[in-house]
């Protein structure tokens, strides 16, 4: 029995995914006349109250897509030091729009509306031209931290004040929604636009989608083409997503549980210096200063258990859909076990 903790991209498509999949009605995505996937981005964009959803790859084509939609060469993205967009997107935030990102220091991956504010270039043609703001719900260096929603509706009036877009990589979403108890409604609401994961903790093999009203999607399909990312009978992946958000948001509460147990099972270990806040399905943790990392991952691994290095003896577990109720409970076991 294998357990891979590595990240929640690891799931395979349960039976009853696949047999979704299998079922679709398909047609030519260029042309848009795959209806299972017009099925799918007319969902979530009625989820989240917008007007248009695109359908994409992977979720990074879909943070640069947005970054495109909302800059010009020469601008500057407000996000902080910790953003995806800045820090595993290979530099497509300079590569594919021309633009810089500056960072906010902010806590676990999140800021402050009047750090968003500090952060605005002056009106003065020697600086490069403020022209949005990106946040991540949930956040991945973070530990999966959670953003205040009244925080972020402040941040909204600072971009209106500013006429500054405003962009939500939700990757994982999903998790802050069922962990906070918040609707898709109140996130369309204060974001120009936003990137949803399925292949996460919704368990599709591959997928997300980009959401916005009519006027900022306009050219998002020729961006998307322009990236490569235009696919043909594509319905038989958004077949996967539609099955995924009538049976797989509910139950990310079970991954929060599980996350949680590892957290209370980590600190009771004397080679343990700090365990981060868990709030969804992520623990991050950092071993004593005389405890090699490579050979604690190395421990796990001869038990048939993998996880992520951080460097600097920082680690990372995330539960998700194929971490079974045997695997957490053999998980534990080994902990309370382990000898470095």
């Amino acid at each position: 029995m294998i357990i891979d903790l590595r990240s929640d991209t690891v799931t395979k498509p349960t039976k009853d995914m696949l047999d979704a999949m299998t079922q679709a009605k398909v047609g030519d995505d260029v042309f848009r006349e795959d209806p299972t996937v017009n099925k799918l981005e007319e969902r979530v964009a009625k989820m989240f109250g917008k007007s248009n959803a695109l359908f994409f790859p992977s979720g990074t084509m879909a943070n640069q897509t947005a970054l495109k939609l909302h800059t010009s060469p020469g601008d500057q993205v407000i996000c902080d030091k910790y953003a995806h967009i800045y820090n595993y997107e290979s530099g497509g935030v300079s590569f594919n729009s021309g633009v810089s990102c500056r960072l906010i220091d902010g806590h676990r991956g999140m800021f402050e509306a009047a750090q968003v504010l500090e952060a605005i270039n002056p009106d003065a043609y020697y600086y490069s031209q403020t022209s949005m703001v990106e946040i991540e719900n949930t956040t991945n260096k973070g530990g999966g931290a959670c953003w205040d929603l009244n925080e972020i509706k402040k941040i909204r009036a600072i971009c209106d004040e500013n006429k500054l877009g405003f962009h939500l990589d939700g990757a994982r979403i999903w998790n802050a929604l069922v962990a906070k108890n918040e609707t898709t409604g109140q996130y369309g609401e204060v974001f120009d636009t936003i990137s949803v994961c399925l292949s996460k903790g919704l368990g599709c093999p591959i997928g997300s989608i980009l959401v916005g009203d009519a006027e900022i999607m306009k050219h998002a399909i020729r961006i998307r083409k322009i990236f490569g990312g235009n696919m043909r009978q594509v319905g038989y992946l958004a077949a996967a997503g539609l099955y995924a958000l009538d049976h797989h948001i509910e139950r990310l509460a079970e991954d929060h549980k599980k996350t949680k147990e590892i957290g209370e099972c980590l600190t009771r270990l004397s080679i343990i210096k700090k365990v981060e806040p868990i709030e969804t399905n992520i623990v991050i943790f950092e071993l004593n200063t005389d405890v090699d990392e490579n050979t604690f991952v190395k421990k796990l691994a001869e038990q048939d258990i993998h996880i992520i290095s951080m460097g600097s003896n920082k680690l990372r577990m995330v539960t998700h859909l194929d971490y079974t109720n045997t695997m957490h409970d053999k998980l534990l076991s080994v902990l309370q076990a382990i000898i470095i």
